[in-house]
């Protein structure tokens, strides 16, 4: 059965979002593969901590997002 794994930083996104992204992502699944498969459509979210994942050899921190989303990094 299709899964779809989301990693984010923790503290990001609150429970409202992640349950968002679970319906929405799920939406997406099954435009592609049928709404038969709703049922069996598994979205996993895992949560890293700030500051343990890195891009560009630079550790990501949940500040940082903070300041990409707003658009002031």
């Amino acid at each position: 059965m299709p899964m779809v794994n989301i990693k984010i930083i923790e503290g990001v996104f609150n429970e409202s979002q992640k349950k968002e992204m679970i319906q929405k992502v799920t939406d997406a699944m099954v435009s592609v593969e049928g709404e038969n498969m709703r049922g069996v459509t598994w979205v996993i979210i895992d949560e890293v901590k700030s500051g343990a994942w890195g891009i560009g050899g630079k550790a990501i921190t949940v500040e940082d997002v903070k300041a990409i989303a707003a658009g002031t990094a």
